[in-house]
């Protein structure tokens, strides 16, 4: 219904912009979010907020992965301290596991190895891995914490 609206205002308006799109999807948003106040199902409403700070959190972590390995490149010397990890998940559904994947092998530096058979581990190898207990800690309260929380 917001993507329905967002398309409405754009049409209304007669300009196909990115910056009027997305002006048109916080405006339906708000009205949406009017007309359902007194309905006990509030998920949409929690949701979008979510996706949009995890949006800015990934671009963050994608953007900080970049510039660590483009400097390891341009630079003569090489910094990287290569290892494999096993991550133990809290997501549990093939689908929440498979994003979870995705979103750690899209981030430079890193690469699925392999799901353990019971699904409860990941092994991942890092490519810039100084403490491995820092990086299972900052994975499980960073990415799949905010990915879990737009999922469940």
């Amino acid at each position: 219904m917001n993507l329905l609206l967002s398309g409405i205002w754009v049409a209304l308006t007669g300009s196909l912009y990115y910056t009027n799109f997305l002006f048109g999807f916080f405006l339906g948003f708000f009205i949406l979010w009017i007309m359902n106040r007194e309905e006990a199902d509030k998920r949409y409403f929690t949701r979008v907020p979510k996706i949009i700070m995890f949006a800015f959190y990934f671009l963050y972590q994608l953007l900080k992965a970049n510039m660590q390995v483009a400097f390891d490149v341009i630079t003569p010397r090489y910094f990287f301290k290569p290892g494999i990890v096993r991550y133990p998940m809290t997501a549990e559904t093939d689908f929440e596991i498979n994003l979870l994947s995705m979103m750690i092998s899209l981030t430079p530096g890193t690469l699925i190895i392999d799901v353990s058979d019971d699904k409860k581990a990941i092994y991942i190898h890092v490519m810039y891995l100084t403490d491995p207990e820092s990086f299972v800690k900052e994975t499980k309260t960073g990415l799949e914490r905010r990915l879990l929380e737009i999922l469940r």
